[in-house]
């Protein structure tokens, strides 16, 4: 198994993980964490990279063109060792995954997976490439997974919050805790004036997701600590969650979605699919930028 790689610009040091191309740290030039430390005791992941789906299926189970298969939620690519092709520590780095006999086995379609790290100034930007390399449409969706700390350094707990670009004035939805899928039922939004004030009670009945969001950007962090702002492209939906008490907030934007409760339909008609022509590539971008605590007011 391959080590985790380093890339830094000075300001902003990343450490990857081949295992899942999984981000596991972000520190600034002080050396200070912003990403969660996956203590085993909550939950053992740092950002993983959700493919070909989103959540989690009905019975653990899809069905396509006739057939059934099983696929674990949020896809295989979390728990897939990619190949790294091009590594220049003191700026980029970049894996990659390709289908295999075993991944056919689950989700029947050529493609490679492509996750580009770039850290430039205080910025670390990803940029995932999916392609289908198939002779039919390809059915998927992307998300990431990135569990930041909270606190973050030098902020108080309390008093971290999440601005949002724009107001969020659309419900949320909520996950069934027995199965993992999606409730029918709107629930009112917890953003007020654009800004979200995170709480572990929040957290209980599992995720908040916003499957009609406006915005494509956000900022998380507290009053005179250090901060991280997130912007994302071809990523509508978003999911924030937390195992409540634990010492990270995850900020997922998403393509994708858990099944809704009780859904029978096709892999085509899963909420947040997307088919991707033959030969065709699509790409999703998320950009982290860390503000230190002695750059804040």
């Amino acid at each position: 198994m391959s080590e985790p790689l380093a890339i830094t610009s000075g300001d902003l040091t990343a450490r990857i993980d081949p295992m899942g191309a999984e981000l596991l740290s972000l520190t600034d030039a002080a050396g200070r964490e912003y990403m969660t430390d996956a203590d085993p005791r909550w939950w053992t992941g740092h950002a993983p990279i959700l493919f070909p789906i989103v959540g989690a299926l009905n019975g653990g189970r899809y069905r396509l063109g006739g057939e059934e298969y099983a696929l674990e939620k949020h896809g295989f690519a979390r728990k897939s060792l990619f190949r790294c092709e091009e590594h220049e520590p003191y700026e980029w780095a970049r894996f990659v995954l390709e289908d295999s006999a075993a991944t056919r086995g689950a989700y029947p379609f050529a493609f490679r997976l492509d996750l580009f790290f770039r850290v430039w100034g205080a910025t670390l930007t990803t940029t995932a490439t999916v392609s289908n390399r198939g002779d039919s449409p390809m059915p998927f969706s992307f998300g990431f997974h990135p569990a930041f700390a909270w606190p973050l350094p030098g902020g108080a707990h309390d008093a971290h919050r999440i601005y949002f670009a724009e107001d969020e004035p659309q419900p949320i939805r909520r996950i069934d805790p027995a199965s993992g899928l999606l409730l029918p039922e709107p629930f009112p939004t917890p953003v007020a004036e654009g800004r979200l004030a995170p709480d572990s009670a929040m957290f209980e009945p599992d995720a908040l997701i916003w499957d009609r969001l406006h915005s494509r950007s956000c900022e998380f962090g507290a009053p005179g600590g250090g901060s991280v702002s997130l912007e994302w492209e071809n990523l509508p939906m978003l999911g924030i969650w937390q195992k409540p008490g634990a010492p990270y907030l995850c900020i997922e934007p998403w393509q994708g979605i858990a099944d809704p409760v009780g859904f029978t339909g096709e892999l085509t008609e899963k909420p947040g699919i997307v088919s991707l022509p033959p030969g065709q590539d699509m790409q999703f971008t998320l950009a982290i930028t860390v503000t230190p605590p002695k750059d804040r007011a």
